[in-house]
C-alpha cells in the first residue's frame, strides 16, 4: 500500500501517494484520470514498483484527497505545475534517476503538456489519453444545459466488477460536468497544438479499441502527429476505456513494465 504526503500545489494541498524503495532503478510518476483518484492505481503501481521503480502520483487538484472544488479545474497548466512539484520531489530523493511518466485519460492529457513543456523525461506512456475532445466539448458548451448524468460505468472495462467498485467508491466523483473544466480541456488541447512533438523521447501508447469514452479515433491522430522517432503503439482488442482494469489488464500492465524496462535503464 502507498504512503501519503501533503505538499503545497498550485491552489492547495496535494496528497501524493508514494511507493517508495531505498536505491530504485527509475522513479515512475502517475497521473490519473478525471473524477476518479490515485488510489485507483494501486494495482499499477505494485506492478512497476516490482520491476525495482519508485512510483510517485498525486490526486490532482479537486480530485481525491487533494484540495479544491470536486473536478472543477480552471487551467491544466496549474496542474502540469502540481506534478512537476511531485517530479521534483521524486529526484531529490532518487538523485540521478530515470524518470518515467505514465498519464490515463485526463492523465494523458496531462502527461501529454508535461513533456512539452518540462521534458527531461526517459520515457512517456499514454493510455487512452484524453485529448482531441473538444470537437465534442465544444457542443456541450453551446448546448443550454451540460451533460449532467454521471458516467457510465459499463464503459469503463468488460470486467464489472471494475464498474461496481468505482460506482462505490466515495473518493470518485459522481456528478456533471463543470464549465470552467470543460472550458479548460479545449485550452489544454489548443496549447497541446500549439506545442511540439515528442521529438526522441520514448513514447508508448496504449489503447482500448471498444473505448467509448475517449474514442480511439479522436485521441489517436493527435498522438501520432505528436509521435517522434521512438513510437511504440498497443491496440487493445475489445478494450474499453481502462486499459489497466480490463480483464486482460496483467498482460498490458506487463507489456508496458517491459517497454519501461528496455527505455529507462539506470
Amino acid at each position: 500500500m502507498a504512503d501519503r504526503m501533503t505538499i503545497k500545489g498550485s491552489a492547495g494541498d496535494l496528497s501524493v501517494a508514494v511507493w517508495d524503495r531505498p536505491d530504485p532503478e527509475r522513479i515512475v510518476l502517475l497521473a490519473h484520470g478525471y473524477g476518479e483518484h490515485i488510489g485507483r492505481y494501486e494495482h499499477v503501481a505494485a506492478a512497476f514498483a516490482d520491476r525495482g521503480a519508485a512510483v510517485y502520483g498525486p490526486d490532482h487538484l479537486g480530485h481525491g484527497e487533494s484540495a479544491g472544488e470536486q473536478v472543477l479545474i480552471g487551467s491544466f497548466e496549474d496542474i502540469v505545475d502540481d506534478l512537476h512539484l511531485v517530479d521534483e520531489l521524486a529526484r531529490e530523493r532518487h538523485p540521478g534517476r530515470p524518470v518515467v511518466l505514465v498519464g490515463h485519460s485526463m492523465g494523458g492529457l496531462i502527461a501529454t503538456r508535461y513533456a512539452q513543456r518540462y521534458g527531461g523525461l526517459a520515457a512517456l506512456v499514454l493510455s487512452a489519453p484524453g485529448i482531441g475532445l473538444s470537437v465534442v466539448m465544444r457542443d456541450w458548451l453551446a448546448a443550454p444545459e451540460l451533460p449532467s448524468d454521471p458516467i457510465d460505468v459499463a464503459v469503463l472495462s468488460r470486467d464489472p466488477a471494475v464498474g461496481e467498485a468505482y460506482a462505490n467508491d466515495p473518493l470518485v466523483y459522481h456528478g456533471g460536468w463543470k464549465r470552467p473544466t470543460l472550458e479548460a480541456f479545449m485550452a489544454a488541447d489548443a496549447a497541446i497544438e500549439a506545442g511540439g512533438d515528442f521529438g526522441d523521447l520514448p513514447t508508448y501508447y496504449v489503447h482500448g479499441d471498444a473505448d467509448e469514452l475517449v474514442p480511439m479515433a479522436v485521441a489517436r491522430p493527435f498522438v501520432e502527429r505528436l509521435a517522434g522517432s521512438d513510437f511504440t503503439e498497443r491496440i487493445v482488442p475489445g478494450a474499453r476505456h481502462e486499459v489497466f482494469n480490463e480483464t486482460d489488464r496483467d498482460q498490458t500492465i506487463r507489456a508496458v513494465a517491459d517497454w519501461i524496462d528496455q527505455r529507462a535503464a539506470r
